[in-house]
């Protein structure tokens, strides 16, 4: 019993240091998405603990009540059957389920990371890109490229388009909220805003080779637009360039624990390129990036074609 019960404490104790590790960062966001995402999780949780904490008082209440030693409880040995426990057992998770059911489809409309959040300030555009093992992110509108690190003001929405150069991967800022995938010859997007200044920790959510672990990289939400457009002046102080797709293959090349890098230069449309070079392999001759212009003149040949294979 005495080495049963040390065992028992030892593994508490354990458990305890390896929680305290533990950081509950999806309970403490920072940007309004995520702050949507913690009430979900949280209104979840409380639906569930209505059925959880009664149960967990029964199982003890049962328990006593009519244990072998409490003569005074009803022994009722060919008993089978409650209407009541049946309508009970029924409605209730019935009823839960109907009122989670409805605010969690409310509330994934809301989020749908596709989205563009609704402000009054002009969106940053930041092209994101996963590589082995790195994170390459271009800013088309301020003509930068940078490596595991990107910036963008405090309240100002931020327009991810993502994809990848290797294989699959997860695009997630935790303190943000919201996390999608990244993938070769396809575009994701993600729309996050931040409410508070700060630096937020960035990091790939799915496997994806040796380096998976330290694929990681910085957001820092500035305090506003100035301190922003001071770190785009600085990343522009960069030697180094990538105004060519030789340039970018030889940053995406595999590699593991990535520093910082800024490109004070990047080569126009670099990102739906990476996008196209894809697109034959995986989807059969559809490319999935293509400007209405382009749409409509392959929609119109297609058509006189089919038109003049009609005559003959």
């Amino acid at each position: 019993m005495n080495y049963k019960k040390s065992i028992g404490a030892i593994s508490l104790v354990v458990a305890a240091l390896l929680l305290g590790g533990c950081d509950m960062v999806l309970m403490d966001p920072k940007g309004a998405v995520g702050v949507k995402q913690k009430e979900l999780i949280l209104i979840a949780i409380g639906l569930m603990l209505l059925v959880v904490i009664p149960v967990i008082f029964m199982a003890f209440i049962f328990a006593v009540k009519y244990r072998e030693s409490n003569k005074s409880a009803t022994y009722r040995p060919n008993w089978a059957h409650s209407n009541k426990i049946e309508l009970v057992c029924w409605t209730v998770p019935i009823i839960i389920i109907v009122i989670l059911g409805t605010i969690t489809w409310k509330t994934t409309h809301e989020l749908d990371p596709y989205q563009p959040l609704v402000s009054d300030q002009e969106p940053v555009t930041i092209e994101v890109i996963s590589a082995d093992w790195k994170w390459i992110f271009i800013y088309p509108e301020q003509g930068i490229a940078t490596v595991n690190e990107i910036a963008f003001p405090t309240g100002v929405p931020v327009n991810f388009k993502i994809t990848s150069d290797s294989v699959m991967n997860s695009f997630f800022i935790p303190s943000l909220g919201g996390q999608i995938y990244a993938m070769a010859g396809m575009q994701t997007k993600l729309h996050l805003i931040a409410n508070e200044p700060g630096t937020y920790k960035g990091f790939s959510a799915s496997y994806s080779g040796k380096g998976f672990s330290d694929m990681k990289f910085n957001a820092i939400a500035t305090p506003d637009r100035q301190g922003f457009d001071e770190w785009v002046q600085k990343v522009k102080a960069s030697p180094k360039t990538m105004d060519t797709m030789q340039a970018f293959d030889e940053v995406a090349k595999p590699s593991i624990n990535v520093p910082v890098t800024y490109f004070s230069s990047v080569k126009p449309k670099l990102y739906d390129e990476i996008v196209l070079k894809f697109g034959h392999e995986h989807h059969q001759g559809h490319a999935p990036v293509e400007t209405k212009e382009e749409s409509t003149g392959q929609s119109m040949h297609m058509s006189h074609n089919a038109h003049a294979g009609a005559e003959e």
